[in-house]
């Protein structure tokens, strides 16, 4: 274990856009990356930078299993994930 927070996040362009799920230990320099399109091909070509929604682990292997499950799961289950905490699609970031 460590003090780290571990993020397991997902970013979208809008409610029917594409979506990626990513995991960091800084989610400011993260994000500050994806809007930038720096290291991630995929979020820089479909213009992938709103959070739109957010977990926090302190383990980071938790953090690494949650972001697999999510990665797996179909893209109704992950919308309803976000709508739970986010139904306006809100950027998280700002």
């Amino acid at each position: 274990m460590t003090d780290k927070t571990y993020t397991v996040y997902i970013l979208a362009t809008r409610k029917d856009g594409p979506l990626y799920v990513g995991i960091t230990n800084d989610i400011r320099r993260r994000l500050g990356e994806h809007k930038s399109h720096q290291f991630s091909k995929h979020t820089a070509k479909y213009n992938i930078d709103r959070l739109v929604y957010s977990e926090n682990y302190n383990d980071p292997s938790q953090a690494i299993e949650r972001e697999k499950v999510i990665k797996k799961w179909r893209r109704a289950w992950k919308i309803a994930l976000i709508e739970r905490d986010n139904p306006g699609w809100d950027d998280l970031a700002v």
